[in-house]
């Protein structure tokens, strides 16, 4: 079926949809990651966008229940160069197009993704619109201009849980709390997460790492999280822009120095705005599993997985109070930092490695040593 793709400075590009009729306005990224695509098409930090991947075939595994990273698929659309129909893997219950299919997501391919995303390179990511059902350039282009965008959006309130859970069996467990909560080892931490847009891997790791978990709604606020009297919090990943969520940063800064906090990806842009900093856009982000992070407190290098489109600005940041830790190495951008003064830690990538190596899995190791020595 004919697919328009139509940027909002006028980029038109034709391909075709493998799932059927659709239509979908948002922000166009790429992915640079070989592998993952179902763990990328649930990450809930790719909500509001478009997302095309640079491996030119995708599809070839299928899916399966085992590697969601949340509950739904969250991009508007998946664009791709050449969709596998047929998946060859053990593992795979269903293909690509019928798991877009059973979520209402349009997948486009039979383009060239490689100039889209050189395209995006140079230009910037941008406002985009695909469509099945109005195939005229002119209109579409002036309907992608017309989308709000990200900035200034809290797009967080479209992905947080509305009922707080707890994790057990390696599944979300509703209403579980730390009374109830199953946990194996003899001295379980308890840990609140804020679920800004949180992937499951997340509270699976605490749980291995002999924590009991306690996930909340982003709009939780700091009295009741410090009433559960948790060893630490954790700040969960979400998407857009971090300045446009409500009152959530006025929550983390009643937080700080009260308990150990451990920040990845949104969760580290939100410290650094209750540290008093700002963030700022990136031109076209940082998505992939294979983004090349230096770890400045050690010298050792992370291959590490990203999905982010604004990075916190440390010129805006006390340096007496706040230590710049980690940088990505393609363009010097913050991508780690801890508070000086108060038990707090984050990175802007996703250590929790699906997708992705396990190099930056310490992290979690590093929250449950601050724990154990502020509890």
């Amino acid at each position: 079926m004919k697919t328009l793709i139509a940027l909002e400075d006028g980029t038109i590009y034709e391909g075709r949809s493998f799932t059927g009729a659709g239509e979908a306005v948002g922000e166009i990224v790429f992915n640079t990651s070989m592998s993952g695509y179902q763990e990328v098409l649930t990450d809930p930090s790719y909500t509001g966008q478009l997302v095309t991947m640079t491996y030119p075939l995708i599809g070839n595994y299928g899916v399966n229940p085992e590697d969601m990273e949340s509950a739904r698929i969250h991009p508007m659309a998946f664009l791709v160069k050449e969709y596998n129909p047929i998946p060859s893997n053990f593992r795979s219950t269903q293909t690509l197009a019928d798991f877009l299919i059973d979520h209402g997501v349009i997948g486009v391919h039979g383009f060239d993704t490689r100039a889209l995303v050189r395209h995006i390179r140079t230009v910037g990511a941008m406002k985009c619109i695909v469509s099945t059902e109005d195939l005229d350039p002119a209109s579409l282009v002036e309907r992608a201009k017309s989308w709000s965008g990200l900035v200034g959006q809290d797009m967080v309130k479209r992905v947080t849980c509305t009922e707080p859970y707890g994790w057990a069996d390696n599944k979300p467990v509703p209403g579980t709390n730390f009374a109830t909560a199953r946990c194996d080892a003899d001295t379980p931490l308890k840990v609140v997460a804020f679920d800004f847009g949180l992937k499951y891997n997340q509270p699976r790791l605490l749980v291995e790492r002999g924590c009991q978990v306690q996930v909340v709604p982003a709009t939780t606020d700091a009295a009741t999280v410090l009433a559960m009297n948790p060893d630490g919090i954790f700040l969960s990943n979400g998407p857009g822009d971090p300045a446009g969520v409500e009152g959530v940063v006025e929550t983390i800064r009643t937080l700080l120095g009260k308990k150990p906090i451990f920040g990845i990806c949104l969760g580290h842009q939100m410290l650094g705005l209750a540290y008093g900093g700002s963030t700022y856009k990136l031109k076209f982000g940082h998505r992939g599993g294979n983004q090349p992070v230096k770890d400045l407190t050690t010298g050792h290098v992370e291959i590490t997985s990203q999905n982010h489109g604004f990075c916190v600005d440390m010129n805006s940041l006390s340096a007496d109070e706040v230590e710049l830790t980690h940088i990505n190495l393609n363009d010097n951008s913050c991508e780690g930092m801890r508070h000086k003064k108060f038990p707090a830690f984050s990175v802007q990538y996703h250590p929790e490695h699906a997708p992705g190596p396990h190099d930056a899995l310490y992290l979690f190791d590093r929250f449950i040593e601050m724990m154990r020595a502020h509890s």
